[in-house]
């Protein structure tokens, strides 16, 4: 086997994985019928992956380290402009902007993406939440801390629900948007990305900075 042709097969997977996990989900997404799908057989599976479980963690790192990477930069370019102190919407912007940007394009892969993130986020499976939490991390640790900052009325508590309520609009932006265009009777145009990113960002700026509902931040004690 060449180094091209193992590129190929590798490639194929993860589009045929993606495809078939998005449309019956991942439990249901057999490796015969992946294998099938992308022209290879089962041990090819085995051989760029060690396994399921490896082709499942490799689908969607294929497309959250890129779009977190992204979000990390522009969170940095953000800090970085306004000399550590940045405006709310900058911050909001750094998170939701790639995601949306993502699903717009032309790319027949990421929609499909979109679709596999909507189910694996309504309906997750253990594995798919560990697969989550680890690659969602570094950014759920970098803009917490960073809206902390902005955001000094907020508890602990409540500043991340706001986020889990943050990234919940997101998703669904994301996943959903053609009920909005159907709803709308033509009236919301969904291939508008930055209209979109601008109505999602005041949207959320104003969720994010609304007054409390729990009293002032506690700090957390440090173990000694």
């Amino acid at each position: 086997m060449t180094i091209s042709t193992a590129t190929d097969t590798k490639t194929e997977l993860l589009e045929a994985a993606e495809r078939l996990f998005a449309e019956h989900g991942i439990a249901r997404s057999s490796l015969r019928a992946i294998t099938r799908e992308a022209g290879a057989n089962v041990a090819s599976v085995n051989y760029h992956f060690g396994s399921k479980e490896g082709l499942v963690r490799a689908v969607f790192a294929r497309r959250l380290e890129p779009l977190n990477r992204e979000r990390l930069a522009l969170l940095d370019r953000c800090l970085e402009s306004a000399k550590g102190k940045p405006e709310l919407e900058c911050v909001l912007r750094a998170l939701v902007g790639p995601a949306l940007l993502m699903m717009c394009d032309h790319e027949p892969g990421h929609r499909c993406f979109a679709e596999l993130m909507g189910r694996a986020i309504t309906a997750p499976e253990t594995r798919v939440r560990s697969i989550l939490l680890d690659e969602f991390r570094e950014v759920k640790e970098r803009f917490t801390e960073v809206l902390a900052t902005i955001l000094p009325h907020l508890s602990q508590e409540e500043l991340f629900w706001r986020f889990h309520f943050m990234i919940g609009a997101m998703a669904h932006t994301v996943a959903g948007s053609f009920f909005v265009a159907k709803q709308s009777d033509g009236e919301v145009d969904t291939s508008d990305v930055e209209g979109m990113t601008l109505k999602l960002v005041n949207f959320l700026a104003a969720a994010m900075s609304a007054p409390s509902t729990n009293g002032p931040r506690k700090t957390r004690k440090r173990k000694k």
